[in-house]
C-alpha cells in the first residue's frame, strides 16, 4: 500500500471540507458543472466514476463468468438483503429516527417527505459505485459484475412497487431515462471499453498505472458532490446532521448483515467484502430522480436522498476498510474453513 492510500481517510476529510468551502466561495461554478447533466446524471461525475470503475472491469475475463455460480452463497445473501431487507430496514429506521424521535427537531410540514426520501435511497440497490469498492477489497469481479447486472434486472420491475408499497402510494412515477441511461453508461459501454484494452494491451500493467488515477478520481468526486450542496450544507447543518443518522445505522447494519450472513454460509471473503458493500450503497442518480419527479426539486425527500449522495463515498470507505481489516476473522469461521478445499477444487 502506498502512502497516498495509507492516508486515504485524511485526503478524504479534506476533499469534504473543501468541497463545501468551494461550493459556498464558488456557487456559481458548481451549479454550471451541476446543470451538465443528461437525464438527472452528472456528466462531469459520471467520467470520473469510469476513470474509478474501469480498473477493476479490466480484470473481468468473460471466459470466466460461467464460474460464478459457485458463489451461489453470496449471490442469496446479497439479494436477500437488497431486496428483503433493505428497503424495509430504511423504512423503519425513518419512521423510528425522523418520524419520533427527531420529529421536534425537524420542519413538520417535511416529516413525511424526508421519510420517503430515504425509503426511495434504500430501494435502488447501487449500480456504478460498487465496483470502485469491490476492486478495493480485491473483490471477485465477475461475481461483482454477475451481481450488479442481476440487481439492475430486478430493479426494472421491484423498485416501484417496493416504493409504492412503502409509501402508501397507487402509482409511482419511475425515471425510465434515468435508470437506462445509467446502466448503460456505468455498465454496459465501461464493461466493452475494458474489454477492447484487454484485446490490445498489457492488463496488469494498465490496471496500476489507473489504481492512481482511480482513487484521485474518487478524491475529485467527493469535491464536486459537497461543493454541488455546499450552500445547502452551510443553510441546513442541523436537518442534515438528523438525516444521516438513519442512513449511516442502515448502511452498517446491512454491510454488517450481508457480511455476517456469508461468513455463516462459508463463502469466500473475496465474494463477501463485495457482497456486503452492493448489500449497503444507494443508486443515488435513480434516487434523486424519483424523489424530485414525486415530490418536487425543494421537498424533503429530494434533500433526504441528497443526504445519502453525500455521506455514500464517506461511509463505504469505512466500511471498505472494515472489510479488509476483518480478513483475518472472517476466514477462520468454522463454515468458511469446510468450505476452502471445494472453493479451491471449483
Amino acid at each position: 500500500m502506498s502512502t497516498f492510500e495509507r492516508y486515504l481517510t485524511v485526503w478524504v476529510f479534506l476533499c469534504i471540507v473543501v468541497g463545501v468551502a468551494l461550493g459556498h466561495v464558488m456557487p456559481g461554478v458548481f451549479q454550471a458543472i451541476g446543470t451538465a447533466e443528461v437525464a438527472k446524471v452528472n456528466l462531469p461525475v459520471a467520467v470520473l466514476i469510469w476513470l474509478m470503475i474501469i480498473p477493476m472491469l479490466l480484470k473481468i475475463d468473460f471466459a470466466s463468468l460461467s464460474q460464478v455460480g459457485r458463489h451461489w452463497r453470496g449471490i442469496g445473501v446479497t439479494l436477500f438483503i437488497n431486496w428483503a431487507v433493505k428497503p424495509f430496514s430504511m423504512a423503519l429506521l425513518g419512521w423510528l429516527f425522523v418520524g419520533y424521535l427527531f420529529r421536534p427537531y425537524l420542519p413538520v410540514g417535511q416529516i413525511d417527505s424526508y421519510i420517503a426520501g430515504l425509503i426511495i435511497l434504500a430501494a435502488a440497490p447501487c449500480t456504478a459505485m460498487v465496483f470502485v469498492w469491490s476492486n478495493l477489497t480485491k473483490g471477485e469481479p465477475h461475481f461483482t459484475l454477475s451481481q450488479v447486472a442481476l440487481n439492475d434486472t430486478i430493479m426494472v420491475v421491484a423498485f416501484a412497487p417496493i416504493v409504492a408499497l412503502l409509501l402508501g402510494l397507487s402509482a409511482i412515477t419511475v425515471p425510465w431515462d434515468t435508470l437506462i441511461l445509467s446502466v448503460v453508461l456505468y455498465i454496459v459501454l465501461p464493461v466493452i471499453a475494458a474489454q477492447v484494452l484487454r484485446g490490445v494491451t498489457d492488463v496488469d500493467r494498465l490496471g496500476a498505472k489507473l489504481q492512481p488515477v482511480s482513487l484521485l478520481a474518487l478524491l475529485a468526486t467527493l469535491v464536486l458532490l459537497f461543493g454541488f450542496q455546499g450552500e445547502q450544507i452551510i443553510a441546513q447543518p442541523g436537518v442534515i446532521a438528523l438525516l444521516t443518522v438513519p442512513i449511516l445505522i442502515q448502511v452498517y447494519f446491512n454491510s454488517g448483515l450481508a457480511y455476517l450472513l456469508n461468513r455463516w454460509s462459508g463463502e469466500e471473503h473475496c465474494v463477501a467484502g463485495p457482497s456486503a458493500l452492493i448489500g449497503a450503497s444507494n443508486f443515488f442518480e435513480l434516487a434523486v430522480a424519483a424523489a424530485i419527479s414525486l415530490f418536487g426539486f425543494h421537498s424533503g425527500a429530494a434533500l433526504a436522498t441528497v443526504v445519502g449522495v453525500l455521506i455514500e463515498v464517506p461511509v463505504m470507505l469505512s466500511v471498505v476498510w472494515i472489510v479488509n481489516r476483518s480478513k483475518g476473522w472472517y476466514e477462520r469461521g468454522a463454515a468458511v474453513r469446510t468450505n476452502a478445499p471445494t472453493i479451491t477444487r471449483a
